[in-house]
């Protein structure tokens, strides 16, 4: 497999080459494979949990590579651009990397998806987002380049509030409760608050956040004061790279009984309990794919992938909550590929080809087992309509040592979720004067 690493200063260096030479790269690109851009994070405050998910994408790009000649005998290129999180940098890596013939974005930030919307119209080069992002994107008729398969936050917001009104004995009991949101102050951090806000107007409970701004995201001794005093029943969390570990020395410090502690799915990966251990045991996160490494799938990664050269993936990594996200990631881009090609030639598509092929995706039970990945997720189907194309969630909890799935699939509040997602779809179509497609063809 091709594989690069690009600095900012590399990016800002290529910017400023020639037309003629940045042409001549993106022939030769094309000649070259399906190029696959990856904006990764493996430096900065959020490395930790960036570098497991570049490793999951890069080694199963790579097996597709060595094992299988690439997708229907055609190589994939793959060349990481480094954002270190940061949106700016982000953007600076997209409008580098896509004169090169790409065919989709994996931005892994909402700062950068949301940056990056804006332009696909135009560039006609779809971004999945995989279960991050603009939520409202998940409305293809509004957003057709963009897909957020395959759940979105307010779909995983709505799981939340209908597993504590289960435990609760139901919806009704919510009345008069106190479910609190920690969340990262960032576009992504408060994706879920217009969901939650909703449904505490719905069904009466008190809803209270708590901001942590990036900055200080490693000492977060004040909020977990303000929550001590606050006493919420629930506490949900919205957390990424070194806030959640922090949160997680946070609720032990102030004894939140952790089995009433549930995080987003990003807020679910082993370091982020690592180092609280038994202390974080009943801890619980959201999660829309399988954790472990039992799968067929993992055994062809070991055995001619990790630890080969190319890969940067240590054997202790494979199976892990972050790492198999970047594998499940790949696996969709593969397929959505796959799915294109079955349509316009088994050769290099493009990215309009690409967004066809990711709007009429089926990773059904077959599949997946074809693949090597029976039950690793729920099915996926993705309409024109629905660019999100799966929706349910499930709850794993955190034993001590391992994380084990607690809950079935439960089925977001769709007569929630869907509605509020058109409304908001609309109006951002509103303001900014973009055309609607009725999806009739």
């Amino acid at each position: 497999m091709t594989m690069k690493r690009l600095t900012l200063a590399a990016a800002v260096a290529a910017v400023a080459a020639s037309g003629a030479v940045s042409g001549a790269l993106t022939t030769a690109q094309a000649e070259d494979g399906i190029y696959i851009p990856l904006l990764t994070y493996r430096t900065g405050a959020f490395a930790d949990s960036g570098t497991p998910i570049a490793n999951g994408m890069s080694d199963y790009f790579a097996l597709l590579n060595a094992r299988d000649g690439g997708i229907n005998g055609v190589k994939l290129v793959v060349e990481e651009c480094e954002t270190g999180y940061k949106t700016d940098v982000g953007v600076e890596c997209y409008e580098r990397t896509k004169t090169k013939g790409a065919v989709v974005y994996n931005p892994y930030s909402t700062g950068i998806t949301n940056a990056i919307i804006p332009k696909t119209n135009g560039d006609k080069i779809p971004v999945l987002s995989m279960g991050y992002g603009l939520t409202p994107a998940a409305d293809g008729r509004v957003f057709p380049w963009v897909f957020n398969l395959p759940t979105t936050y307010w779909s995983q917001a709505s799981v939340f509030v209908k597993y504590v009104a289960d435990q609760e004995g139901g919806m009704d009991k919510l009345k008069g409760k106190t479910i609190g949101l920690i969340h990262l102050d960032h576009p992504y951090g408060k994706e879920p608050i217009p969901t939650l806000e909703a449904l505490s107007a719905t069904h009466g409970f008190d809803f209270v956040t708590y901001p942590v701004p990036p900055k200080t995201m490693q000492d977060q001794r004040s909020t977990w004061e303000k929550i001590d005093s606050d006493e919420p029943d629930w506490l949900f969390m919205w957390g990424w790279g070194a806030m959640n570990p922090t949160a997680m020395k946070g609720a032990v410090d102030v004894d939140f009984p952790m089995e009433r502690f549930i995080g987003v799915w990003w807020s679910g990966n082993e370091s982020d309990v690592r180092d609280a251990g038994e202390k974080a045991a009943g801890y619980l996160a959201g999660d829309f794919h399988g954790v472990g490494d039992g799968w067929p799938l993992f055994k062809d990664l070991r055995d001619q992938v990790v630890g080969k050269d190319g890969s940067q993936t240590p054997d202790s990594m494979v199976g892990e909550t972050l790492y198999n996200r970047g594998v499940f990631n790949a696996v969709v881009v593969s397929e959505a590929i796959r799915t294109a090609q079955g349509k316009f030639g088994n050769r290099a598509i493009t990215g309009e080809e690409m967004r066809w092929g990711l709007e009429n995706i089926v990773l059904d039970n077959a599949r997946l087992d074809a693949l090597g990945l029976a039950g690793f997720t729920n099915p996926i189907n993705v309409t024109c309509q629905d660019h999100e194309g799966s929706h349910p969630v499930y709850l794993k909890k955190w034993d001590g040592a391992k994380w084990e799935k607690s809950t079935e699939w439960i089925e977001p509040m769709q007569d929630v979720v869907r509605p509020l997602i058109e409304e908001e779809a609309a109006k951002i179509a509103a303001e900014r004067g973009l055309a609607t497609n009725n999806c009739s063809s």
